[in-house]
């Protein structure tokens, strides 16, 4: 019994730092799909992220909860804690199986979005949501192309509808240090050479991986939480059910 209130006394400080690292991530997965949303097919992609944002602020009072039980034990509390638990797992292995199907499944969908992206891209300046949302990708990546900045020699002046004559890449494929670069390929080392592709698959995996390890290790201790309140339960067991 001593040990359930130690434990539980522990998981429950446990909990509020666990609460902000799943904020974090949550916020991550929220951002990123504002910031790439034209480049995601799937609309549902920020939705693992609301759940860990969620489950993260469902942790705080869970946290409090389970130290007051483990200083003055009331079987109101626990009654709560344990529906608390119980939600908390609910999120967090929906979060899980989400974050580890959109992570197999959006980058697949990648190549193919970004591919057409650029096929369709038509100038720096284009007011165009497609082009604009390929200029972004490149700037705040500091990457060209979807495998490198070759992918844009098969595009020509004409399919862009610029004026210049030869091929060349976009200006936002120019590194910053560069003011002058007009995405001339005479000039690559004015340019980002790495493509896109492999960077925003990489923050993909990095995030939803993120969301994964931090879901299955809170709902490992999670459990331990109700074990431990369903020890201190059975010392100080409910008279009647109308607390359920």
């Amino acid at each position: 019994r001593s040990f359930a209130r130690s434990l539980l006394r522990f998981l429950g400080f446990i909990f509020w730092g666990t609460a902000a690292a799943l904020a974090f991530g949550g916020v991550f997965v929220i951002l990123m799909y504002k910031n790439y949303r034209y480049l995601f097919q799937e609309s549902f992609l920020s939705l693992p992220g609301w759940l860990a944002v969620a489950a993260a602020l469902i942790l705080l009072p869970t946290g409090v909860l389970a130290i007051s039980i483990s200083a003055k034990m009331s079987r109101y509390r626990q009654g709560a804690l344990m529906y608390l638990l119980l939600v908390l797992l609910c999120l967090e292995i929906s979060s899980v199986v989400l974050a580890q199907f959109y992570s197999v499944r959006m980058a697949s969908e990648l190549e193919s979005t970004m591919g057409y992206l650029v096929y369709q891209y038509n100038g720096t300046h284009s007011q165009g949501p497609g082009s604009r949302a390929v200029d972004a990708v490149q700037r705040k990546l500091q990457c060209c192309g979807v495998q490198n900045y070759t992918d844009w020699l098969k595009a020509t002046a004409a399919s862009w509808r610029l004026p210049a004559e030869k091929t060349r890449v976009p200006e936002s494929c120019c590194k910053e240090k560069y003011s002058h670069c007009r995405g001339d390929l005479g000039h690559l080392e004015q340019l980002f050479q790495e493509g896109c592709l492999k960077k925003m698959e990489d923050q993909l995996h990095f995030v939803m991986l993120y969301i994964f390890w931090c879901c299955t290790v809170l709902s490992v201790l999670e459990l331990l939480a109700g074990f431990s309140n369903g020890i201190l339960m059975r010392h100080q067991p409910f008279h009647d059910f109308r607390i359920l």
